[in-house]
This record gives C-alpha cells, structure tokens and sequence, in this order.
C-alpha cells in the first residue's frame, strides 16, 4: 500500500496515563492509506495495544506490537486482508517473545492489541486480549470484540453472571496477549448481533460501514470505568471525534482513572459531507468558483 496524509475517515486519537501514577504502557497507531497506484481506495488502520510486564517492559511490548502490526500492514498489498493481520500480529508476537528472552529485563512482557482497519468503507478486525473494537450506528452501540480474559470464559461457562464481572478479583487475568512461547490465536470475531454464532462472526469481515457510523478501538481503561450505553452517549454528546476522545479520557479519569486510557475514533463522513466533497471537486475541476 502507498501511504497518504489525508485521511478518508474523521479521526481523532488520545492516550493518558490515567491518575494512579504509573507509567503509560499503553500504545496506538492510525495510518492512512491508498492501496496502490492502480487501485486509489483509500484504507485506513489503527491499532492500539496495552502492555504487559515490569518496569519498562510493558510499554516496550506495547511499542513492538504497534510498530510491527502497522508495518506488516503497510507493507502488504491489501488483498486478503484477515490473513494479513493474522500474518502481522504473529510476527510482533514473536518479535516480543525474542526480545523478552534476550533481555532479563523485559522477561514476561507482553501485550495485548485491537485492530480496525477500514478499507474503503469495508472494515476488518483482529484482536488478541481485552483491548476492544466497538461500532456506533446512530444511537446503537455494538462491541465487536470479545474479551479474552477468565471472566468472560466463566460468563460464557455461567459460572459467574454479567454483574459480577465488572468487580471480579480475576477481572484482569487475561487469557491471550502477544509475546508468548506459542503464537497467539488471533481473533476474527466480529460481534454485529449478540445471538450470533462464531462463524457468523467471523464471516462479518468486510463488513461494510455506512456514512456516519463510528468505529472506537480502546484499551480496557476506559471499558474498566465506562460502560458502553455511557460510551455511546457521550461520543454523540459532542460536535466532534477530538472533543469526544476528550471527553471519555476525561469521564474514566473522573472515575479514578486506575489505568492507563486509549482511544481511537474512526468516523465515516456523513452523506451531505461526501456530497459536498464531491461537488468541490468537480467545481475545482471545471475551473467554477
């Protein structure tokens, strides 16, 4: 893929550290595209990845997996896009693995990663952990990720109930993360409607966007302190994706803000803004005013 500067979606992005001092170990990267000088699409990816292990080495994880996920991207030619990040997210896993056993400093690191990446007004995902894609259509919120954490095999097994999972001392015990000895089932469910099966998510990649929809990739920070209704609400509260990432920084830090806080909001343009866009363009080229 060729890189552009110009995005074909509305973005805005923000990480903090939250209020309980650490360091931020959290990770993210949006980059534009075209697919190729035979092909203009435009596609757009962002991924975002929270880090795990001591002093250091989380944020080091996070970085590796960011890093190496965006470049497979980049360097692909976008044709068959889940095999491509499947490809991606394995090798920063492995990345992460060889850097973790060749210094005792970052023994253990890990990470976790979401991926959206929007090609043209087609989106796919690929995730691996807790961090999460979610979708907004209007006043509808989808999370399309499914957390690989204990509480949600023991949600899913009814051993404990939805309730109970926000408070659980294993809340945070996470099943799948990057930079294991094995690499990493990478995950391609993608959740448009809850009573779906597995393979009916897994084959909702590509699925196609509509102009106004929303598209959020974060990491547990925020979906630690701030539920989705709450998330749905106050995305479309605001005039703009800046001022909303704002503001959900701001409501999980107002809730104690005991980890670090990423989002990314990818928003397609409303109908009236594409046909705006296109009128400008013919105007420019007929030479009108």
């Amino acid at each position: 893929m060729i890189r552009s500067s110009l995005p074909h979606v509305h973005v805005a992005a923000l990480s903090h550290a939250g209020m309980s001092g650490k360091n931020n170990e959290d990770r993210y990267a949006v980059s534009s595209f075209h697919l190729s000088k035979d092909d203009p699409r435009p596609a757009i990816l962002a991924v975002v990845a929270d880090g795990i292990g001591g002093h250091l080495a989380g944020e080091i994880a996070a970085e590796l997996a960011v890093n190496y996920i965006t470049a497979g991207v980049a360097e692909s030619n976008a044709k068959k896009p889940v095999k491509i990040l499947e490809a991606a997210i394995q090798n920063a896993s492995q990345s992460i693995s060889s850097h973790s056993a060749t210094d005792e400093n970052e023994s253990g690191m890990g990470a976790t990663c979401a991926c959206a990446w929007i090609i043209d007004d087609r989106l796919y995902t690929a995730y691996v952990g807790d961090s999460r894609v979610y979708l907004l259509r209007g006043k509808y919120i989808q999370r399309l990720t499914i957390d690989h954490t204990w509480v949600q095999e023991a949600f899913e097994k009814g051993i404990i109930t939805a309730e109970q999972m926000h408070d659980h001392p294993n809340q945070h015990v996470i099943r799948r993360y990057l930079g294991g000895i094995k690499l990493p089932e990478v995950d391609f469910r993608m959740r448009i409607d809850n009573a779906e099966t597995d393979e009916e998510s897994e084959n909702n990649q590509g699925f196609r966007l509509e102009p106004g929809d929303t598209v959020l990739v974060c990491s547990d920070g925020l979906t630690d302190l701030v539920w989705d209704d709450e998330i749905q609400k106050t995305i479309r509260s605001k005039k703009d994706m800046k001022s909303a990432a704002e503001a959900l920084v701001n409501l999980s830090n107002e809730r104690g803000g005991h980890d670090n806080i990423t989002v990314v909001l990818m928003s397609m343009p409303k109908l009236e803004e594409t046909v705006r866009r296109k009128r400008n363009l013919l105007d420019w080229l007929l030479g009108s005013e």
